[in-house]
C-alpha cells in the first residue's frame, strides 16, 4: 500500500463517529471471541476485522476483558429486554411464552456468534470466567424476577427470591444448552427448537404461572 493509500485510509478511519467506530469493534469482536475463546481472541486480530488498529481498539475499551464483559453484557440486557417484550399482554400464559420462546430462537438465529458467545462459558482465564459467571448470574436473577411477575407466581414459589432463580436457572439452564446443540447443528429449523422448548421448559412455567 503506498503513503498515499495509508493516509487516505487512515483519514477514512477517523471521519467515523467514535459510536459507529466502537460499533464496528464490537461486532468483530463478538465474532473473533466466538470463533476462538477468550484465551485464543487476540486484540490485534480483532483491530484488523474492524479496519482500525490495535490503539484505537484500546481508545474505545480498556483492556480485552474489558471489551470481552462489554459483549456479555449487551446480549444478556438484549435477551432480557426480549423476554420483558413478549411476556407482556394480557394473552394466555402459553400463547405469551411460545411468542417469547420464538423470539428468543429468533434472536439466537440472527446472532449466532453472540449467542455463542454468551451461552458457552469462558475457559482458559479465570478473570473471564469469573465475569462470565457474574454475568450469567446477573442474568438468571433478572430473569427470576420477570417470571415473578406472572399470575399466579407467588402462590406458587411464595415470597423466596432463590425459588424464584431456582425456576428461572432451570430455564436459563436449558435454553443455553439448546442453544448450544443448535449452534453444532444449525440445520434444524427455528420451529422446531420452539417446539423443544415449549414441550421441555413449559411444564416448570407453566407451574410457576400457577396455571395448573
Amino acid at each position: 500500500m503506498s503513503k498515499q493509500e495509508v493516509r487516505a485510509t487512515t483519514r477514512s478511519r477517523r471521519r467515523l463517529p467514535a459510536a459507529e467506530r466502537r460499533e464496528l469493534i464490537e461486532r468483530a469482536a463478538t465474532r473473533v471471541f466466538a470463533e476462538h475463546g477468550y484465551a485464543g481472541a487476540l486484540i490485534d486480530e480483532i483491530a484488523r476485522r474492524s479496519d482500525v488498529t490495535p490503539p484505537v481498539v484500546y481508545d474505545h475499551f480498556a483492556s480485552k476483558l474489558d471489551l470481552f464483559t462489554r459483549l456479555l453484557e449487551r446480549t444478556r440486557d438484549e435477551l432480557l429486554a426480549m423476554w420483558v417484550q413478549e411476556l407482556a399482554g394480557d394473552d394466555p400464559t402459553d400463547a405469551r411464552m411460545r411468542r417469547s420462546f420464538d423470539a428468543w430462537a429468533r434472536y439466537v438465529e440472527q446472532n449466532r456468534f453472540a449467542s455463542r458467545m454468551y451461552f458457552q462459558e469462558a475457559t482458559g482465564d479465570p478473570q473471564a470466567r469469573a465475569a462470565h459467571r457474574a454475568i450469567q448470574a446477573q442474568g438468571r436473577a433478572a430473569l427470576g424476577a420477570i417470571l415473578g411477575q406472572e399470575p399466579g407466581a407467588q402462590r406458587v414459589v411464595g415470597s423466596d427470591p432463590e425459588a424464584l432463580e431456582m425456576n428461572a436457572e432451570v430455564m436459563r439452564a436449558g435454553l443455553a444448552g439448546l442453544a448450544i446443540w443448535w449452534d453444532e447443528h444449525p440445520h434444524v429449523p427455528r420451529e422446531q427448537i420452539v417446539e423443544t422448548a415449549m414441550n421441555v421448559l413449559w411444564t416448570g412455567f407453566e407451574r410457576l404461572a400457577g396455571s395448573e
